[in-house]
């Protein structure tokens, strides 16, 4: 194919773009009250969310109803629950959780798959090790997530590992339209250069085993990303101390100050204890009813 007809292909596309450009779904109207079940979910669940003051944790409900009005969440070969629901939402809420207007415009449909599949989406067979994937081609607008994973990564805050904020972060990554590294709907023009030498920095160390990062963050920029930005989410006590520089850029990335916030051990709560909707009752008698 010869420059000219180059050319002419692309000045054709970008035409075709601006007359008829791609429609994104028109966002959902949500209700007024936050169910109280949900906020127990969420207090037992979600350490993030428990870091959070009072004013903060209105925001966030808000934008978990946002979330879960806008997206279709789907059982394949499982069932899909409150909790899975509302533990997604969770996921897709932290990173973006200081941006304002972000809106995940291009996501449809988010399925729920009963543990590990392969890159065929089989959940039977061999070569199952996959624990969630956001699709490309056919399977564009969706997401895949492992419901063990998706589970494992709320209750174990010890392991730097988040399936949901991976994904999610990843779904960041591709809203330019490349999933490479570097998110920028979310980074500043004048720092992707120094995020670009910081992220082969940090490669580095990983390869040479000078590094807690997850070995998977080596496989590539767009890997490292996720990888690191479950860490950040998930220990960000540790990872402040263990890596202060890139600790600072991701901050800025995700416009979020967590230097101070510690996770304290998830409440549970008794069947005689007050409900945490301040309703006054008791939670056997409020929001822990069969």
């Amino acid at each position: 194919m010869g420059p000219f007809i180059v050319l002419l292909v692309v000045v054709a596309g970008w035409y075709l773009y601006r007359k008829y450009p791609i429609e994104k779904k028109q966002k959902q109207p949500i209700a007024e009250v936050f169910p109280p079940k949900w906020r127990i979910i969420l207090t037992q669940k979600v350490a993030f969310y428990n870091a959070l003051n009072a004013e903060e944790k209105l925001r966030f409900e808000r934008k978990v109803q946002e979330f879960l009005s806008n997206t279709r969440i789907t059982g394949i070969d499982v069932e899909v629950d409150l909790e899975d629901r509302l533990l997604v939402a969770a996921g897709a809420v932290i990173v973006i959780f200081r941006f304002d207007n972000w809106h995940y415009a291009t996501l449809d449909e988010v399925l729920i798959y009963p543990n590990e599949f392969n890159q065929q989406f089989e959940t039977a067979g061999p070569s199952r090790s996959v624990m969630g994937i956001v699709g490309t081609g056919y399977m564009n607008g969706k997401m895949i997530l492992s419901k063990e994973a998706l589970h494992h990564g709320f209750e174990n805050t010890t392991d730097k590992r988040n399936t949901a904020i991976h994904e999610f972060v990843h779904l960041i990554d591709k809203d330019d339209g490349w999933v490479d590294g570097i998110p920028n709907s979310l980074l500043e023009k004048q720092m992707v250069i120094p995020w670009l030498d910081l992220m082969k920095k940090e490669i580095s160390a990983i390869l040479e085993g000078k590094s807690d990062i997850d070995v998977y963050g080596a496989t590539n920029q767009q890997e490292f990303f996720a990888v690191a930005s479950e860490y950040f989410f998930d220990r960000p006590d540790l990872f402040r101390e263990k890596h202060p520089e890139l600790f600072a850029m991701m901050e800025k990335i995700f416009h979020t100050d967590m230097s101070d916030v510690r996770y304290g051990p998830l409440p549970s709560i008794g069947r005689n204890d007050p409900c945490p909707c301040g309703s006054g009752k008791k939670y056997k008698e409020c929001c822990g009813k069969v």
